[in-house]
């Protein structure tokens, strides 16, 4: 692949991100974006269906992990580096979404920003962030 097109392609991808980020209100069920943009430390937790925003956290995070899965393959173009960031990612995904339902399903005030905090690894591309760097540290000490 050449440079200029590889480039454009990793523009695109983070734009893909970006956008996801962007449109988030309109492509997916949430009702924890007002609850946490607003001063949720005092406020009752929002009304939710569990399994739509299941879902819906769901498909925001595979979208998040593929577009970065793209983003590492074009960086590094090795397959083990991929192969190991999916299998982080889906470890990550199956230990998230346990205590993202849990706090879900239990409610507590003073559990709300640990809640926040979990629930940013499922719906940002957070884990690009730290496999980009710790790859690329990676590459330079070979």
């Amino acid at each position: 692949m050449t440079d200029p097109f590889k480039y454009i392609l990793l523009l695109a991808l983070f734009g893909l991100l970006v956008l996801i980020r962007v449109f988030e209100n309109e492509l997916f069920y949430d009702p924890y974006l007002l609850f946490f943009k607003s001063d949720y430390l005092h406020m009752d937790f929002p009304r939710r269906e569990i399994l739509k925003l299941t879902l819906f956290t769901s498909l925001r995070y595979f979208l998040n992990a593929l577009i970065s899965l793209a983003i590492l393959y074009l960086f590094f173009k090795d397959t083990s580096i991929i192969k190991f960031s999916a299998y982080m990612y889906a470890i990550a995904f199956v230990a998230l979404l346990g205590i993202f339902l849990y706090f879900v399903i239990n409610p507590r005030q003073e559990d709300y920003y640990l809640f926040f905090n979990f629930r940013r690894f499922l719906i940002q591309p957070i884990f690009l962030l730290l496999l980009l760097p710790a790859f690329y540290y990676y590459k330079l000490k070979q």
